[in-house]
């Protein structure tokens, strides 16, 4: 089935609940109900059921689908309309936001909408097998929380039963990947409301994990030609009217906080501190390019319904980075960019990337700024170095460009198969302009500099967010926040398990001792729920021989001399974080 004849499918059913709830309901008031990606939803005002009544509405659909209910499209006008809808206050409000006197309505049997289309023609092209009412959930009529809120019940709908049964598969595996759940269960971070909506505390697990991937981005980057940075939190409005934030993405930013008698806001971006810097002396041709990089904390004001969990927060840390350099040097940059881009996601296990080219929206230019021919020369720096770096199968972004610069967005595959965006590389010649940047070029003159932008695992919270699910919470030994925890049979071999444990620690190994308490199946199971790469069981027998029994990832691998295990440990986690 094509993707038009499904959306028709889905939306059609959305009528078909409309009737089902109205036939079983009559009490309701009806609000909209579109077809959405994977199924429908239609909400209702008025109504109160709980999930359990669920399988009574979806039976009373299945037995409307077999009678074979004919979809028929009419055209009224605003007064008919106003007519047929008078004990439907939700609709009578969308009628009069209808420009024009002709409204369209569609007739399902003795049930009629306000809709546009399209429909099938019948409800037995329905599979009645291949759908399923799902859950229920409050919403804002018209998404808006000055309007009342309305109760909005979820189906899911697939040409086929095996495609239901799939999606719900996976669906429950998805959920079992949450990232949040994983984070509370494995103790990585938390939220509190107190603290704030979307401000992220991390507890030492994920705080160990958070600064593990940090120093391999970063030891990354200086190996690269790269120097760190570090730049405040908040900076004077006056900055970010400079450099067009104020203008162009006010309403993502946190309100103004009066220090001094004086604006100053939390930034959204770390550019114009970079760009400051640059402009603190002159600079010569021969000092560029300047690559630097930072993980710099920024603050963005997400809606409250957009929260989620780590990939979508209000405060986090960017890897972020900016590379200053002459014309000539632009596209062999961003390709570098691209390369360690690839480079990182190989070593974490996520080598499935594509790419798309974000460029301005040809029917909206005055949402930017800048002149077409520097933003012309910026796209096409970008499309040279994919086309080189090997990615000549981009895609495309109409729109998707920044305010102030095209971009190359990198999305990554995880192990469901989801697609992520996370990393991006832009190419700016506005805010080069805007702060009259330049150095001295071979000539002795003045000449403007390109700046690239570059954050290649994008934010760490969302990145971590992504990497929780899609490992499930087992880390790779090198990025796990404890690689082996120590389990002491009994209280006997508790001075030998503290032996293995403190060489251990010499090593650098992140290793936990647990003292005898629990019985040691649990101690094991304990273990393995918290997802540690390795525990190692020791008792009489073990310090006898001043050997660990190893057990990896659930599975027993016998008894190994503790020295030989320590080298065998620090041999695996550096042949994983330097495979890419």
């Amino acid at each position: 089935m094509s993707d038009n004849n499904m959306e028709k499918m889905r939306h059609s059913l959305a009528h078909i609940l409309a009737k089902a709830v109205k036939d079983l309901y009559p009490q309701v008031r009806l609000g909209i109900g579109p077809a959405i990606e994977s199924g429908f939803y239609y909400d209702f005002d008025s109504l109160n059921i709980k999930e359990e009544n669920l399988p009574k509405i979806e039976k009373k659909m299945k037995e409307l689908i077999k009678q074979g209910i004919t979809f028929e499209k009419s055209t009224v006008s605003k007064r008919k309309a106003r007519e047929l809808f008078k004990n439907e206050p939700y609709k009578l409000e969308l009628i009069e936001e209808i420009k024009g006197e002709e409204i369209s309505i569609y007739k399902s049997g003795d049930f009629t909408d306000l809709c546009d289309g399209p429909h099938i023609d019948n409800s037995k092209e329905i599979n009645p097998d291949a759908f399923k009412i799902d859950k229920t959930a409050g919403a804002y009529f018209k998404g808006s929380a000055e309007n009342p809120m309305l109760q909005r019940i979820y189906g899911l709908a697939f040409e086929t039963k095996k495609e239901l049964e799939e999606y719900l598969k996976n669906r429950e595996e998805a959920e079992k990947r949450d990232h949040r759940k994983i984070g509370r269960d494995l103790e990585l971070f938390m939220f509190d409301e107190e603290v704030g909506q979307g401000l992220l505390l991390y507890l030492p697990k994920g705080g160990m994990l958070r600064y593990l991937l940090m120093s391999f981005a970063m030891e990354t980057y200086l190996e690269n030609g790269y120097e760190i940075v570090s730049t405040p939190h908040i900076a004077r409005e006056s900055l970010w009217e400079r450099s067009g934030h104020l203008k162009f993405y006010k309403d993502d930013m946190y309100g103004p906080l009066s220090v001094d008698e004086r604006n100053y806001r939390l930034k959204p971006m770390n550019c114009p501190f970079h760009v400051k810097m640059y402009k603190s002396k002159k600079r010569s041709y021969r000092e560029l390019p300047i690559r630097w990089a930072e993980m710099g904390t920024v603050y963005r004001y997400e809606k409250s319904g957009e929260l989620h969990g780590l990939t979508r927060p209000r405060g986090f840390t960017q890897d972020d980075a900016h590379i200053i350099c002459v014309r000539e040097d632009l596209e062999k940059e961003v390709k570098k960019a691209l390369e360690i881009t690839r480079y990182i996601y190989k070593t974490l296990g996520m080598e499935n990337l594509s790419f798309k080219l974000a460029v301005r929206d040809p029917n909206n230019l005055e949402n930017y700024f800048g002149d077409d021919n520097s933003w012309k020369e910026a796209e096409n720096c970008l499309k040279k170095a994919l086309i080189s770096f090997g990615a000549s199968d981009y895609v495309l972004d109409e729109g998707e460009a920044t305010f102030y610069a095209p971009k190359i967005d990198i999305d990554a595959v995880d192990a469901m198969g989801r697609s992520w965006q996370l990393s991006t590389i832009q190419v700016d010649f506005n805010l080069t302009s805007r702060f009259k940047m330049s150095y001295i070029n071979k000539s002795g003159e003045e000449e403007t500099p390109f700046m690239i932008h570059r954050a290649l695992l994008g934010s760490i919270e969302r990145f971590l967010g992504v990497y929780i699910e899609h490992t499930k919470g087992n880390f790779p030994l090198w990025l796990s926040p404890e690689q082996v925890r120590i389990i002491p049979v009994s209280q006997k071999s508790e001075g030998y398990a503290k032996e293995v444990w403190e060489k251990m620690k010499k090593e650098g190994i992140r290793a936990e001792l647990i003292s005898h308490g629990e019985t040691l199946s649990k101690e094991i199971r304990n273990g393995e729920t918290q997802k540690i790469p390795y525990l190692l069981v020791v008792g009489e027998k073990e310090k006898e021989n001043s050997s660990v029994s190893v057990r990896y990832r659930g599975k027993d691998e016998g008894t190994m001399d503790s020295s030989k295990f320590i080298e065998r440990i620090k041999k695996e986690s550096r042949m994983e974080k330097f495979k890419g």
